[in-house]
């Protein structure tokens, strides 16, 4: 009786630093990767519906005698609207429909960071989103007779990874953006799903837009990624190409500092201006 009562249950400790954003971001990244299991019509569609925007443009391009590689740039840039459309939807509109829910007050009361959030859920996104893109190329490739010709596999991969790493740093950026827009956000990603289409080349090299234009397109990094994905994959894509693969990697690397910076910035400015006026959690009169 004398001795001290103990407490049945060890005190756990707090995670705090590096443990902390690791643990926000696998714990963010978790829901969405579950998700997809959930919801499995939802890849059929996906899927489908891409397809059939790709076959269009396959249809088109043999009705008017372009050269082969035309179908097989189609079929790359179908598999990538995957990303973009997870980047536009799953990302940069995020916290305006986390504010819309209410979740928006606990993220900014939390102890842990906004980046480690949006990281998860574009980890999370990721994982997704590969599959779905990962069966749109496979398909369309078998679906249209895709030949391709894989000359250097790491730049391709070192390729791929920049720009989704830079992708996925403008959708931590556009974020905060959206969310300070407020109501507009969801005009602005519709805006913006088909001039991307365009400006991007996901149907046809960019370099038929001309120099400027191009160079002017590249702020978005699936630009500049698709454009050397393409180089890498098809024996005539060095020709059909907008600048050198080495230069384009070296854009694509300034952009994911870039961006990330950007949306580092951005996202401390957007939690000092919610805890500092509340202009974020509710309506001012």
């Amino acid at each position: 009786m004398g001795s001290e009562a103990r407490p049945f249950f060890a005190p756990v400790p707090k995670a705090s630093g590096w443990r902390l954003f690791l643990k926000t971001v696998v714990a963010r990244a978790y829901p969405r990767v579950v998700g997809q299991q959930r919801e499995r019509s939802w890849i059929f569609f996906d899927v489908f519906l891409s397809i059939l925007a790709v076959s269009a443009y396959v249809f088109v391009y043999r009705a008017i005698g372009a050269p082969e590689e035309y179908v097989g740039f189609v079929v790359v840039g179908g598999a990538m609207t995957a990303f973009w459309l997870n980047v536009l939807w799953s990302m940069s509109s995020q916290l305006y429909w986390e504010k819309e829910s209410g979740n928006l007050a606990l993220y900014i009361m939390a102890p842990n960071s906004m980046m480690a959030i949006l990281l998860g859920m574009a980890l999370g996104g990721i994982i997704a989103t590969a599959l779905r893109a990962a069966a749109i190329l496979l398909v369309g490739s078998l679906l249209f007779h895709v030949q391709y010709a894989v000359g250097n596999l790491p730049a391709l991969v070192v390729v791929f990874l920049l720009t989704l790493a830079a992708l996925y740093g403008l959708g931590m950026m556009s974020a905060s953006l959206f969310l300070l827009w407020g109501r507009e956000a969801w005009h602005l990603a519709n805006l913006a799903q088909e001039p991307i289409y365009l400006l991007s080349g996901f149907y046809f090299p960019v370099k038929n837009l001309g120099f400027w234009v191009a160079v002017a397109a590249s702020i978005i990094p699936l630009t500049l990624g698709l454009d050397a994905m393409r180089q890498l994959l098809f024996p005539s894509g060095a020709a059909l190409g907008f600048l050198t693969v080495p230069v384009e990697v070296a854009v694509l690397a300034v952009l994911c500092v870039l961006f990330l910076v950007a949306a580092r910035w951005l996202l401390g400015y957007m939690e000092r201006m919610a805890i500092r006026e509340g202009r974020l959690l509710e309506s001012r009169r």
